[in-house]
């Protein structure tokens, strides 16, 4: 009896014991819960207050803070986020010491996630750049008085004295989150309710940070690799010494393996199409943009269509143009520099890469140099396929914004012509007569582009037979004999080389195709003899070198077929194509405007009076004036901007001069 009586007061004690540790829990998991939301609290009031009163009253300092705007970068979005977290905690009407409260904190927690991620990556990333910014202004002692002196005076109950007081507290509290989430949880009861739940709202914490950090590094790599540094050959030279000197040789001597095949190249498909997509970019020649909107067109007749061509019309045109067009393409090429020196750094830091990638251990610079290759190539096929996005995206739109400037340039131009209309000579033509007219004039301009198309076509599928020099022709020789002549091309357009292992060679040169890839197999790059130097040359600037005969064959133009007259013809029309013109027109040249001689060189006509065009220039060239016959056999000359050619019947009723 007595052995059962101490059982059970065992037990009982036991009991006691349980359920005061589980209230101890209890307590331990309020207090921090109510930590979580407290401290919540106090960092918002504290980021309100450095961002608005301290942030202010520095604003009011003579002469301005450079760069303090910089300081405060991403914080709004940072305040944003923690006062929506606190204020779904709110919406709810629940006490921490409510047991539902810590579901309503885990919901909402994990709602904000993807917020909390946005916010703090950026405010992180861009955290190095505020204590750049404090430290220049601690480096001006007076300066950095006064600045200590406001912060005091706004927030006498801090005790602050800098300003990375306040700014580093989103780095100390997101790191926090996990923290607070697993103490909770170690003072939770598993059989609590909402105890799944809390474990996933702090592996998300955890999780968050860790995609934060790595975020953060790789803006840290690309900010240390994105830099264009602008180096004298003194600095240069500066900066060798045993390890730089080391390290450049052991990338040449890789680089010389690919090139030559000796080593085989890590490929990367994925980035190595990125790579390509991203240099079609650099295509983009913003000083070559021409802005001229005269050029060299044949002269308009009418004084009034060219003075409002000239100060109306293509003026706002190019306006438009530059703010359109031309701005954006710059802005497009300033941002392709950043891009373009992490690509070319990344290869270096592979062909350190590929030193060390087949050794079982590594040591720590070893691990590091790694690490930093690993984390370039990541950052690049992560970013690259966003930046080709919106850089692609600028580009159609600005397209669009081109195809939409010279519509509108259209429209101003027929309005423009439209209201002189009336006033020219060809308004007392008959509509039908002088749309006749028109169609003809097409009709033989597209006789004569399809000629054109023909010539060029023609001449393009002849083959390239170029005289050859004695040195070319021993060149030839020796490259027939070593490679065979079906290996034999030769250069269309001079070739500048511009990567490593390329050759320059000049327009008409003879190589030898050796092999039609390059070692990572780019179709594009042909390795090619140049009778002694080898080297890689683009395939579009060769063609194949055709010999020419021995005896040519007379040519075409000196007989003629059988049943063809002997008139010259200008142009030659396909059979399958043919184009007719229904009518040739006649035409006369009318005098637009009066014009009174003022010397025995010159001539007076009278408006809608037809001449003869003798010479249309002066006995100097200039076009300008042109020698013309006017009725009574009159010569003389006049300005060639008085004078139209019309379709016959246009002014008064004449039969001079008529070209048919």
């Amino acid at each position: 009896r007595k052995l059962a009586e101490e059982a059970k007061e065992a037990k009982k004690k036991s009991e006691e014991e349980a359920a005061a540790a589980k209230e101890r829990a209890a307590q331990r998991q309020l207090l921090a819960i109510e930590e979580l939301v407290q401290s919540e609290r106090n960092y918002l009031r504290m980021l309100q207050l450095s961002t608005v009163t301290i942030r202010s009253n520095l604003q009011k300092l003579q002469p301005p803070l450079s760069n303090l705007d910089s300081m405060f970068l991403y914080i709004e979005e940072v305040i944003d986020v923690s006062s929506r977290l606190l204020s779904l905690l709110d919406q709810k009407l629940v006490k921490p010491g409510n047991p539902n409260f810590l579901e309503t904190l885990c919901n909402s927690f994990l709602s904000l996630s993807s917020d909390i991620e946005a916010a703090y990556k950026e405010y992180l990333a861009n955290y190095n750049q505020v204590t750049v910014i404090e430290d220049g202004y601690k480096q001006k002692e007076a300066l950095w008085n006064e600045i200590v002196k406001v912060i005091k005076a706004s927030a006498p109950e801090v005790n602050a004295t800098s300003l990375s007081f306040f700014l580093v507290m989103p780095v100390q509290r997101i790191a926090r989150y996990p923290l607070l989430l697993q103490t909770i949880q170690k003072h939770t009861d598993p059989t609590h309710p909402a105890y799944p739940l809390l474990e996933q709202t702090a592996h998300t914490s955890i999780a968050l940070n860790c995609r934060i950090n790595e975020y953060k590094r790789f803006r840290e790599v690309a900010d240390k690799y994105k830099k264009t540094e602008t180096l004298t050959i003194k600095d240069k030279i500066n900066r060798l010494n045993s390890h730089s000197i080391a390290k450049k040789t052991a990338r040449f001597s890789q680089h010389f393996k690919h090139e030559t095949g000796i080593a085989a190249k890590l490929v990367d498909e994925e980035f190595d199409a990125l790579e390509g997509f991203f240099y079609a970019f650099l295509a983009c020649k913003t000083e070559e943009f021409d802005f001229d909107m005269d050029g060299e067109k044949a002269p308009i007749c009418y004084k009034e269509i060219t003075t409002a061509l000239r100060q109306w019309i293509l003026p706002t045109f190019e306006k438009r143009m530059r703010t359109l067009i031309h701005k954006p393409l710059c802005a497009l090429r300033d941002l392709l520099v950043g891009p373009r020196n992490l690509i070319r750094k990344r290869l270096d830091k592979l062909l350190d890469y590929e030193l060390i990638e087949a050794k079982p251990t590594l040591s720590y610079e070893e691990q590091a140099v790694a690490n930093t290759y690993r984390t370039m190539n990541t950052l690049l096929l992560n970013e690259l396929p966003q930046f080709n996005g919106l850089a692609l995206q600028m580009i159609w739109s600005m397209l669009g914004t081109f195809s939409c400037l010279h519509k509108d340039l259209a429209s101003d131009m027929e309005q423009l012509f439209q209201s002189f209309a009336q006033q020219l000579p060809h308004s007392s033509v008959h509509p039908a007569a002088f749309w006749e007219w028109a169609e003809s004039a097409v009709l033989e301009g597209a006789r004569r582009l399809e000629t054109l198309c023909q010539t060029v076509q023609d001449t393009l599928n002849a083959p390239v037979v170029q005289p050859l020099s004695p040195s070319s022709q021993r060149r030839l020789k020796q490259l027939t004999d070593k490679h065979g002549s079906g290996k034999i091309y030769q250069v269309m357009t001079t070739v500048v080389g511009s990567r490593d292992l390329d050759l320059n060679l000049v327009k008409g040169e003879l190589v030898a195709v050796i092999s039609e890839a390059d070692t990572r197999g780019d179709k594009r790059r042909w390795l090619v003899d140049a009778g002694g130097r080898r080297g890689y040359v683009s395939n579009s600037k060769l063609i194949r070198y055709h010999q020419p005969a021995e005896d040519p064959p007379p040519s075409p133009h000196l007989t003629l077929p059988e049943g063809m007259s002997g008139v010259r013809r200008h142009s030659y029309t396909p059979q399958s194509q043919q184009l007719t013109v229904t009518r040739q027109p006649c035409f006369q040249v009318l005098a637009v405007y009066d014009f009174t001689a003022r010397g025995n060189h010159e001539v007076s006509v009278r408006a809608g009076e037809p001449v003869r065009v003798l010479e249309p220039h002066d006995k100097r060239g200039n076009p300008e004036w042109s020698l013309v016959e006017a009725g009574g056999g009159q010569r003389g000359y006049v300005p060639s901007n008085y004078l139209a050619m019309m379709p016959m019947g246009t002014g008064p009723s004449s039969s001079y001069y008529p070209y048919c």
